[in-house]
């Protein structure tokens, strides 16, 4: 028999296989024909455990809508030191992650026993030139390490024994490189973007910091 366009054999031969979707639910692995482009699951079970996942995902989504909206309603009444000091706070937490295996720059010293962790504890992140002195090194990781609060107050230290820990641990062309910038034309302040960025980086840079340590 010659079988022709319209002949019914000839049309059931070119049907093809129905489309199946693996259930969306983790570890089920089941696989299912959907009744349509939204139908995730294979049962009505997994169904449950989409729905569930679905509820908390939107939940999430809300709370985050929401805090950004308050984020962006307590920025309109932050002023530029407020962003200084959270830029500060950024940076100087990076300063202690990086240098955490380190001493403190000035004595020498690890932490006494009972003066707490890196975060505020017994350590700041002190600076060599001090930032009223020259604001322009005051984001710049050569002039800060990490030193221990005892050293970094009003009669803690002195200069040339910060001096002396960094011509040992770096050399004395890095001292030297550092101190000719002590003197430079007094820059510009930070527009309140560029702190929000410097505040974004140096998270980011704590955070890459914690993640090769783990």
């Amino acid at each position: 028999m010659t079988l022709t366009r319209s002949s019914p054999i000839a049309r059931t031969s070119t049907l093809k296989p129905a489309r199946t979707r693996k259930c969306a639910v983790k570890g089920c692995g089941n696989r299912f024909q959907p009744r349509s482009m939204t139908h995730k699951a294979c049962s009505p079970t997994c169904a449950e455990v989409v729905a569930v996942a679905e509820r908390k995902r939107l939940a999430a989504k809300l709370v985050a809508a929401d805090r950004a909206d308050t984020r962006a309603k307590l920025a309109k009444f932050k002023r530029r030191p407020q962003y200084v000091a959270e830029a500060q706070e950024a940076f100087n937490a990076y300063i202690r992650e990086r240098d955490r295996d380190q001493p403190c720059i000035c004595c020498g010293s690890f932490a006494a026993a009972g003066e707490g962790s890196l975060v505020g504890g017994g350590w700041d992140a002190g600076h060599y030139i001090s930032r009223g002195h020259a604001s322009h090194l005051r984001f710049d990781e050569r002039n800060v390490h990490k030193q221990r609060k005892g050293c970094n107050k009003p009669g803690g230290t002195t200069r040339a024994k910060y001096r002396a820990g960094l011509v040992g641990r770096y050399g004395e062309q890095y001292v030297a490189d550092l101190e000719a910038l002590e003197y430079a034309p007094p820059s510009r302040d930070l527009t309140v973007e560029e702190l929000v960025r410097i505040k974004e980086t140096y998270r980011a840079k704590l955070r890459e910091l914690k993640r090769e340590a783990a």
